[in-house]
């Protein structure tokens, strides 16, 4: 059996194989961030599809960090009956769920939040509305929601969640230099740039106890000028891991990236597969818990060659569940091919129209 389908365990969450849906906008919840039937029912499919974890799209711990419409939200006590309707449905499924915790700071969407975003300093030209230095206690609310949101997640059962970090949303934002201006002891070093970060990680620890699982997802590097690089991106892991971090998955660059954003299009080759695998090696160098490799894999192969030469000890993928929700459940029945998806984003088209993300490519043009 390949060591994909090894059964392992993160903090004591026992998972089937090594396979991860990484958290993906789906664009299903209610207007006011309530779980909806469609949602439950797509988790449900993944994890009847073969995915050994389940991580939902980022859901906003705070209404002023909602990034987008029909957004998953997890902000009140009312958003947790719902929620215990979806992990029900992953576990008579025999899956695991993970909640993915996310706050937009800069980059959220004021249609929604109806307020100026907040930010770790004012920086020009990644947000065609002003936004607003945040305080210290501005800080202090931000670590607290992530707390109370793990809570209310733990509450809904899920198995656990993930601190998204990465992308170039509110804690990614601090741990980059181009975001991050500040003189304070949130600002400058690494050191005091993931102080917020480490902050979120103590304050959820406790609020769910040590033996929760509590994961996060963090840039590799930012591919910006001037943004977080890769030595400062291992630094970081490493004080993550320190402070009680189960595991981390690897991702890297944001919306302003171009060619190096985190989506990238054009994956028709292994060669162009697993786009942060070098810099995943850096990590493995120095990072002792789990890794989880995210961007580009398609391939059974890449997957398979990740885990075997320890470059991670798990692979994430995004788009190929969303045509493919039982691509697992395939490669697991010897049916080997590549994820049919084609890497071409136009996924996330109806989102905006508010359908929920879909694959709009016919299947016979691949």
């Amino acid at each position: 059996m390949s060591p994909l389908f090894d059964a392992t365990q993160i903090n004591g969450m026992m998972l089937s194989n090594r396979f991860v849906r990484s958290a993906t906008w789906e664009g299903m919840a209610e207007s006011d961030g309530s779980c909806t039937d469609r949602l439950t029912a797509l988790m449900e499919k993944l994890a009847a599809g073969g995915v050994g974890l389940v991580i939902t799209g980022h859901t906003y711990v705070d209404r002023r960090g909602q990034a987008g419409p029909w957004q998953l939200g997890i902000d009140c006590a009312d958003r947790v009956p719902p929620l215990q309707k979806m992990t029900t449905a992953v576990h008579a499924q025999n899956g695991k769920i993970v909640m993915q915790l996310a706050h937009a700071g800069l980059m959220a969407d004021t249609d929604q939040t109806g307020t100026i975003p907040l930010a770790p300093s004012i920086v020009d030209g990644y947000s065609k509305i002003p936004a607003r230095e945040m305080t210290p206690d501005d800080i202090g609310e931000v670590v607290d929601a992530f707390g109370t949101a793990a809570a209310r997640a733990k509450a809904a059962g899920f198995d656990g969640v993930q601190i998204h970090a990465a992308h170039g949303y509110l804690l990614s934002q601090f741990l980059s230099p181009v975001f991050n201006h500040r003189s304070d002891t949130y600002g400058g070093t690494v050191d005091n740039r993931a102080q917020i970060v480490l902050e979120v990680i103590r304050g959820i620890r406790q609020t769910v106890g040590d033996r929760y699982p509590v994961l996060i997802k963090m840039n590799t590097a930012d591919h910006l000028a001037g943004g977080l690089e890769l030595p400062d991106a291992v630094t970081a892991a490493v004080l993550f891991q320190a402070a009680g971090i189960d595991a981390i998955e690897l991702s890297g660059g944001t919306g302003a990236s171009g060619k190096l954003r985190p989506v990238r299009t054009g994956i028709k080759s292994k060669e162009r597969e697993a786009y942060f695998e070098e810099a995943a090696r850096s990590f493995r160098q120095q990072a002792t818990v789990p890794l989880i490799l995210v961007g580009g894999i398609r391939s059974y192969e890449t997957a398979a060659r990740i885990i075997t030469e320890n470059t991670a000890d798990y692979v994430s993928m995004s788009r190929p569940f969303i045509r493919e929700p039982d691509l697992i459940n395939r490669w697991q029945s010897g049916d080997l091919k590549r994820a049919t998806c084609v890497s071409d984003n136009r996924c996330f088209i109806p989102i905006r129209k508010g359908l929920g993300v879909t694959c709009v490519t016919d299947a016979k043009h691949t």
